[in-house]
């Protein structure tokens, strides 16, 4: 007689109920891109929020999953605010923690509010930096060779990933990458635990319930934790960077390297596409392909806004062009209005089907605007090369062979940057209509204002 194979949710309650006691009252799993879980556990009386945090399931882990729990554990233990880690489950692959209660965000936070959380957030910051070494160092959490690259294993670990998949030219992450190889920062020997994808936590009654989402923790520059946020910092709002450094400088007593602070932001924005670029090509089934090119869209804007920034070099708008006429236009919209209207009691489905309608958007938008997009990036092409490629394939091979050739040196920057900001945001303009959320760009805070 066949055995119905267990779902994840009953084999995750069967490890709640063996490991912590009591019985599970609910599970349900949380309608979006990677596997997590919430579950109640009645025990003794009392009811426990818990959340199972699974692997990712569109791009290779950056460190293993298990570290991440290790990091979360060790900052519990050093009275640093973060979710309570209750162990590992072998299958599926994921950790319990507690449910953190909270806001995310300040959209109903008053000023007052807003300024008490983040500056607990820097106080958090700081005291993870001057944590001891050594603990880490035991449970195997990751770090550089030296503390002279202490800010570069992250970024490299990232490269390792998108090097084993790439399979395609990727002529703007080739680029990035040979910048940021001539421009390293010097660390001046500095090494301390650092969250690296900061500005992540809840909060309540004015102060840090738990800092959140620390798969990126290790061992770096704590730098790159003073940069990393200001890439969230264009949709939550943290203030005023100039006034948050110069606090985090009272309250450690020493200065904040704002040199290493531009090149570690500049390679930050890196991170979406190099662990994602294989996936929007190839998109696994469960992958939020939309959420995804929107993550890469707008990050891959702010490197070149940033890069802009550091040549001293003004961008240009860029035009959006004429709707092209189509034959099947109108069906094209019905079955947007149709995706649009379905409605389930199931919120993993309805997630699912939101996906769904913002790819018919994004085809629709391609069908509208999309040649006359191609063809402006051939135009720009043509301008650099001296000739124009067949097709959009064509131009990216060319493009990529052009970018390596000039990596070592560097020779060509200052055309590279606005003509790559040009089809970047061109890229950003087919997610959606005119106008969408989907389609516009929040620059980040300047380092010069």
């Amino acid at each position: 007689m066949s055995v119905t194979p267990q779902s994840p949710a009953e084999k995750i309650t069967a490890w709640l109920e063996a490991k912590l006691g009591g019985r599970v009252l609910r599970i349900s799993r949380q309608s979006r891109w990677r596997p997590v879980w919430f579950a109640d556990l009645e025990r003794n009386g009392e009811t426990l929020a818990l959340c199972v945090r699974g692997e990712r399931t569109d791009m290779p882990m950056i460190f293993p999953l298990d570290h991440e729990m290790r990091f979360q554990a060790l900052l519990q233990q050093h009275g640093i605010p973060v979710a309570k880690v209750h162990g590992w489950i072998d299958d599926p692959r994921a950790y319990v923690m507690d449910r953190v209660p909270g806001s995310e965000d300040f959209s109903k936070s008053t000023e007052e509010e807003r300024q008490a959380v983040v500056d607990d957030y820097l106080q958090m910051l700081a005291r993870i930096h001057q944590l001891p070494l050594e603990p880490f160092v035991a449970a195997g959490i990751r770090r550089a060779p030296e503390p002279g690259q202490s800010g570069r294993i992250g970024i490299q670990r990232y490269e390792e990933i998108y090097r084993s998949r790439k399979r395609n030219p990727e002529p703007f992450m080739e680029f990035c990458l040979g910048w940021l190889k001539r421009h390293w920062p010097d660390t001046r020997g500095r090494e301390a635990p650092v969250l690296w994808d900061t500005g992540q936590f809840h909060h309540a009654g004015g102060r840090i319930v738990a800092a959140l989402d620390l798969e990126l923790g290790h061992l770096g520059d704590p730098m790159m934790d003073l940069a990393g946020w200001r890439i969230r910092d264009t949709v939550i709002g943290y203030g005023d960077f100039k006034r948050l450094y110069g606090r985090y400088e009272e309250l450690t007593g020493r200065p904040v390297d704002m040199d290493a602070i531009r090149i570690y932001y500049f390679a930050f924005t890196l991170t979406n596409h190099l662990a994602l670029g294989a996936a929007l090509r190839d998109p696994a089934p469960e992958s939020d392909l939309m959420i995804n090119l929107r993550w890469c869209s707008e990050t891959d804007l702010f490197a070149t806004e940033a890069l802009a920034e550091i040549l001293g070099i003004e961008l240009a708008e860029v035009a959006v062009p004429a709707v092209s006429p189509s034959p099947v236009a109108r069906s094209h919209e019905h079955l947007i209005q149709s995706l649009r209207q379905i409605k389930t009691g199931d919120d993993y489905v309805n997630h699912q089907l939101h996906v769904a309608f913002r790819l018919a958007r994004h085809l629709q938008r391609h069908e509208e605007i999309g040649a006359a997009l191609e063809a402006a990036d051939l135009d720009d092409l043509e301008a650099l090369l001296g000739q124009r490629p067949s097709n959009w394939q064509g131009g990216e091979e060319e493009l990529e062979r052009f970018v390596l050739a000039d990596a070592g040196t560097g020779q060509y920057d200052r055309a590279l940057v606005p003509l790559f900001y040009r089809r970047n945001r061109r890229a950003q303009l087919l997610l959606g209509p005119e106008g969408s959320a989907m389609t516009r760009h929040f620059p980040a805070q300047r380092f010069d204002t």
